[in-house]
């Protein structure tokens, strides 16, 4: 079996491919073709261990196991390990770090839906928060669009970097909203990646107005560990998925005044597909 270590990882994982890998991951999820059961944790005292397994037909067979531990201060609150199976015997193949991955494929995911649902003639991108999300979005979404202008924001900053902005991505841990409907002019993107369970770090005003986009409705809708708790009491018909969009099978933005808004709970397919692109480097290399 071969072991990666997240240095090896990091040197491994190709960015500029890994959105059109999450489109395919996307668009095979939403045509069926992926096995993807939700999420499930089991609880610890100072946090969680998740466990998200996974089939893709374009990027194999796969588990990640990934630690929540929110109070970390001198390591990172999200850690993970990937393992990948060959999908004909059961074989174990892959063992490898899931911290960079985690963090790239968010950002990465986000990225393209901002590709697919922001205005053509987007051009201010604001980011909120300043961790290793924030980081991470800083590296993404370049790569699928091009800003004149990108504002980070941190505490106490956040209506400043959000007005005028016409991509707004959210990266917080925050159980109260960090962006307010009334920030946002009309057609702005959102998207959230941060999740609490105590709270959004959404204004509930923007998921009434915005036409929502999530990467699978059954993950987004479900309960914790798996969905988001913003999405409790909406409809999971209204909502489409992000491979529908990739797909074509839903318009996703239809004016120029609707807001729009990815909201992200974080999949195994994403995991997958950037892990077989790491696989396929590493084998490429030996």
């Amino acid at each position: 079996m071969l072991v990666l270590s997240r240095s090896e990882v990091e040197e491994l994982l190709d960015l500029d491919e890994l959105p059109d890998a999450l489109a395919r991951a996307h668009a095979e999820l939403s045509a069926g073709k992926a096995s993807l059961p939700p999420r499930i944790a089991a609880n610890a005292d100072a946090g969680l261990l998740g466990a998200m397994p996974g089939y893709l037909p374009s990027a194999g067979l796969g588990c990640k196991l990934v630690s929540l531990f929110p109070g970390n201060t001198d390591r990172p609150t999200h850690q993970a390990a990937i393992v990948l199976f060959d999908p004909e015997n059961g074989s174990p193949i892959a063992l490898m770090d899931g911290t960079y991955i985690t963090a790239m494929r968010t950002a990465g995911a986000a990225a393209l839906a901002a590709k697919l649902l922001a205005r053509d003639d987007a051009h201010v991108l604001a980011i909120l928060g300043t961790g290793v999300q924030s980081r991470a979005a800083q590296e993404m979404f370049p790569r699928v669009r091009e800003f004149a202008e990108v504002r980070v924001a941190g505490r106490g900053e956040y209506e400043e970097a959000v007005r005028g902005a016409d991509v707004v991505h959210v990266c917080t841990h925050s159980p109260d909203p960090v962006v307010l409907r009334g920030w946002l002019a009309p057609g702005t993107h959102i998207g959230s990646v941060g999740l609490n369970p105590a709270g959004s770090e959404l204004d509930a005003a923007i998921m009434r107005d915005a036409t929502l986009v999530v990467e699978s409705r059954p993950s987004a809708f479900a309960p914790p560990p798996a969905g988001a708790p913003e999405l409790a009491g909406i409809d999971p018909s209204s909502a489409a998925e992000l491979g529908e969009v990739v797909a074509g099978t839903h318009p996703g933005r239809t004016s120029a005044d609707e807001l729009t808004l990815y909201k992200s709970v974080g999949v195994a397919v994403q995991d997958l597909a950037a892990a077989a692109l790491v696989l396929a480097a590493a084998q490429a290399r030996a």
